[in-house]
């Protein structure tokens, strides 16, 4: 009987493992960053964020250019901003594909 029921409880891991990590994955991907906008190049559509570790990317904080997927982003904040955004790897660049003005 005890064979039976750690049989079952590994089967039951077996299927369960693979949902749960997947879950983390997309919440990762989804989680947003904290940043301070230090810089804007529109003509390039290219914003200078101090930021802290993102986590989606396994990247600790520091400072660096990120493109953004849409121009527009870029008129909704100004250098000096605290800023909250998501960052993804775009035709292997990094690049922020969400911004907003932190609250």
């Amino acid at each position: 009987m005890n064979i039976l029921k750690t049989s079952l409880i590994a089967s039951l891991l077996a299927l369960t493992l693979p949902v749960l990590a997947q879950t983390t994955n997309s919440a990762s991907a989804n989680a947003m960053t904290m940043g301070s906008v230090v810089k804007i190049n529109t003509e390039q559509q290219k914003v200078t964020v101090k930021h802290e570790a993102i986590t989606n990317l396994d990247m600790p904080g520091m400072t660096m250019v990120f493109r953004v997927k849409d121009a527009a982003m870029l008129t909704a904040v100004k250098p000096g901003n605290d800023i909250q955004f998501r960052a993804e790897k775009v035709d292997g660049a990094i690049t922020i594909t969400h911004l907003e003005v932190a609250k």
